[in-house]
């Protein structure tokens, strides 16, 4: 019996990601449309050209959901396959993905596929994603694999805290006076996900050390941290990101912890300078 594990690109996980368990593992590609030019978010994707590109560009931009049938590719691939979106609150990724197992189901009946809605992205995914191969590797079968990882992944929370709002603005996601006035007051929003997979606004902070602090501070607050595992993806801040990691394991009590650069998505949302945090 073949397994496959998939995500989609706002995994920040390269496809090589999972080889040392023997296991199939692709993401599928969102795309990012910045003026005429069309970004495919996969392993070749030069994330700082596209960067550099949303910072000139004037007008609006936005992000698309891979195709059902870019989801059916990959599950016609295993006779097993658990696949875990980013949260269906804000992409109709998990959707196009359960169209593609109702596609392949027709097809091939005998085969096994479950999509987990995450309710979150980054790391969040990161962390489901590797207790699903966890759980894989350990022989279980089919169901108990998705039980345990629905379960786990109910018991995760992400917080970040974006560079600048200025996608957010383009996107139409966030009011073009409210985010001007959260640029230049150095505000860095701190943000979790909720249990439904929206964004709520926890706290306000001026400035990168502020933003660290809360984050830090919420973790703590949100569950015990000790010996957890947690993955910290930035968008072009590793000083920051090794920063937030050495408070994490000061504070919280953990050294599980990975630091990770943002792909093209994440890096579309958070912009230069943010980073997300699951755990």
């Amino acid at each position: 019996m073949t397994w496959s594990i998939l995500s989609d690109s706002s995994c920040d996980l390269p496809q090589n990601a999972f080889q040392d368990y023997g296991l199939h593992f692709a993401t599928v590609p969102l795309k990012l449309i910045v003026g005429g030019t069309e970004y495919t978010d996969d392993d070749s994707l030069n994330v700082n050209i596209m960067l550099a590109q949303m910072k000139n560009y004037k007008g609006p931009s936005s992000s698309a959901c891979p195709s059902p049938e870019e989801w059916a590719i990959e599950f016609r691939k295993s006779d097993c396959t658990l696949a875990v979106t980013m949260t269906s609150a804000l992409s109709g990724t998990y959707n196009s993905a359960l169209v593609a197992r109702d596609m392949v189901l027709e097809e091939f009946p005998w085969k096994k596929i479950h999509v987990i809605d995450s309710h979150s992205t980054a790391g969040g995914l990161v962390l489901i994603l590797r207790k699903a191969a966890e759980l894989i590797s350990s022989g279980l079968d089919f169901d108990e694999v998705v039980k345990q990882a629905e379960a786990y992944s109910r018991s995760l929370f992400l917080l970040f805290a974006l560079g600048s709002y200025d996608n957010l603005i383009k996107s139409g996601r966030m009011s073009r006076v409210a985010g001007i006035l959260a640029n230049s007051l150095g505000i860095r929003a701190v943000a979790s996900n909720t249990p439904e997979g929206e964004i709520k606004v926890l706290h306000k902070p001026r400035g990168e050390e502020r933003a660290i602090m809360q984050i830090v501070e919420t973790m703590n607050k949100l569950k015990d941290m000790a010996g957890k595992p947690v993955v910290i993806s930035h968008c072009n801040n590793p000083k920051g990101a090794q920063r937030l990691k050495e408070l994490i394991a000061h504070v919280c009590l953990t050294t599980k912890i990975t630091i990770l650069q943002t792909r093209g998505l994440t890096s579309y949302y958070t912009e230069n300078g943010g980073f997300l945090v699951g755990f």
